[in-house]
C-alpha cells in the first residue's frame, strides 16, 4: 500500500474512474462531490465497477474489498489536507474549478500538487489567483479512466520542476502512460482528433455515405471509423468539443463545425445512447473501390494537424503519435502516417484538397511547416 493520499473532487463517471485508478494502485483516496447524491452513491458505484472485474476473473474478492477500503468520502475539499495530490474532475467551468483550488490551497501542504482533469480549459488560466500557481498542472485522463492508458500531463509556463517530478512519481504506480502536452487548446488528442472526424464530415458534405467512410478506415486497420466513434461518444459531445476548439482557434477552417454534425444533434440521433446515430445501429457497408483515397485524405489531415501542433512547441513527434494511438485507439499515429505515405504524397494530397476546397473551407488544407521538414 502507498503511504500517500490522493484527493479526487467530482464523482461523476470520470471522477469515479480516477478514484478507482488510484485506489487500485494502493493509494488512500479522499473523495468528494458538492452534489450530495453523487457523493453518497459513490462507494456503491465503485463497488459495482469493481464487481464486474471480479466477475470477469480480473480481480479477486479480497482485492475488491481492499480497494474499496482505501476510499474515504469527505464532505468537501477542505477536508483534503493530507492529500499529496488533489485532482478536480468537475464541470468545465473556470470559476468553479478555481474555487476548488482556492479551498485546497488553504489546507494542503505547500509542496502538495493540484491538478485539473480539464479537457478544454487553459491550465494557465486556472492557475490565476493561486498563492502557489507553480504547483498546478493538468492531468487529463480519458474515459473510462481505469481502462485507458493515456494521461496527458499539461504544465503551464509557471509550473515548477518539483511539482512535475512529484506528479510523475505519484502516477507511476497507476500504470498510466504520461505524455507531456503544451497548454494549448485541446492539448494533443482533442486537438489532433478534429480532422479524423472533420474530414469524414467533409466527405459526407460531398455526398459520400457515412458507412462507406467508416468501412474504408476499417479496411485499413482502424478499430472504429470516425462516424462509429462519434456515435460511441455522442454527437452532442463531439459537437461541443468541436465548437470549443473552433472558438479557441479563432474560427480557423481546420476546425470548421460542419452543418451535418449540427443537424445530427438537432435531430436527437446522438448515437448509441439514443439508439440511432450516423451509422449506429445499421451495419457497416463494404469498403468502396476508392477506400485507399479516403484513408489517404483523412490521414493527410491527421498528419497536417499534428505538424501544426508540433510547430507551436512543447511536444514531440513520438509523444503525439503515442497519445493519438492510446487516446483514440488508432493503429498508427499522425507522423507514422506521414512516413507510411511519404511526405511528397501527403503534401500533394493537401495541395489537391486546398485547390478543390469550397469557399467555407478555403485555407483548411494549407500544409504545416513541419511537414516540409519531415
Amino acid at each position: 500500500m502507498n503511504a500517500a493520499s490522493i484527493g479526487v473532487i467530482g464523482l461523476g463517471t470520470m471522477g469515479i474512474g480516477i478514484v478507482q485508478v488510484f485506489a487500485a494502485a494502493g493509494y488512500q483516496v479522499l473523495a468528494t462531490d458538492s452534489h450530495a447524491p453523487a457523493r453518497n452513491s459513490a462507494v456503491d458505484r465503485l463497488a459495482a465497477a469493481l464487481a464486474s472485474r471480479v466477475a470477469a476473473g480480473k480481480m479477486t474478492e479480497a482485492t475488491h474489498a481492499e480497494t474499496l477500503a482505501r476510499v474515504q468520502l469527505v464532505e468537501n475539499p477542505g477536508q483534503m489536507g493530507d492529500a499529496e495530490l488533489a485532482i478536480e474532475a468537475v464541470v468545465e467551468d473556470l470559476t468553479a474549478k478555481q474555487e476548488i483550488f482556492a479551498a485546497l490551497e488553504r489546507v494542503m501542504a505547500p509542496d502538495a500538487v493540484l491538478a485539473s482533469n480539464t479537457s478544454s480549459l487553459s491550465i494557465a488560466a486556472l492557475a490565476q489567483g493561486l498563492d502557489r500557481p507553480e504547483r498546478l498542472v493538468g492531468l487529463h485522463f480519458f474515459n473510462p479512466a481505469p481502462a485507458m492508458k493515456l494521461v496527458e500531463l499539461v504544465p503551464h509556463s509557471g509550473t515548477s520542476a518539483p511539482a512535475l517530478q512529484k506528479v510523475r512519481a505519484l502516477m507511476q504506480p497507476a500504470g498510466k502512460t504520461l505524455i507531456d502536452c503544451p497548454d494549448r487548446p485541446g492539448f494533443i488528442v482533442n486537438r489532433c482528433a478534429r480532422p479524423f472526424y472533420g474530414e469524414a464530415l467533409a466527405l459526407l458534405e460531398e455526398g459520400r455515405a457515412a458507412a462507406e467512410v467508416d468501412a474504408a478506415m476499417l479496411a485499413s486497420g482502424y478499430r472504429m471509423g470516425p462516424f462509429s466513434l462519434i456515435d460511441l461518444v455522442g454527437a452532442d459531445i463531439n459537437l461541443a468539443a468541436t465548437e470549443g476548439l473552433n472558438r479557441a482557434m479563432g474560427g480557423h477552417p481546420r476546425y470548421h463545425v460542419f452543418a451535418a454534425l449540427r443537424a445530427q444533434v438537432a435531430s436527437g440521433n446522438l448515437g448509441r445512447k439514443t439508439g440511432r446515430g450516423f451509422v449506429f445501429p445499421d451495419p457497416l457497408a463494404s469498403p468502396p473501390s476508392d477506400a485507399a483515397a479516403i484513408v489517404l485524405r483523412i490521414e493527410a489531415m491527421l498528419a497536417n494537424e499534428a505538424g501544426w501542433l508540433l510547430a507551436e512547441g512543447g511536444v514531440q513527434r513520438e509523444g503525439i503519435d503515442t497519445a493519438m494511438k492510446l487516446g483514440l485507439n488508432l493503429p498508427r499515429g499522425p507522423f507514422e502516417c506521414l512516413r507510411a505515405h511519404g511526405t511528397a504524397t501527403i503534401l500533394a494530397e493537401l495541395e489537391r484538397l486546398e485547390r478543390l476546397a469550397p469557399a467555407h473551407l478555403r485555407g483548411r488544407y494549407l500544409p504545416a511547416p513541419e511537414l516540409d521538414a519531415a
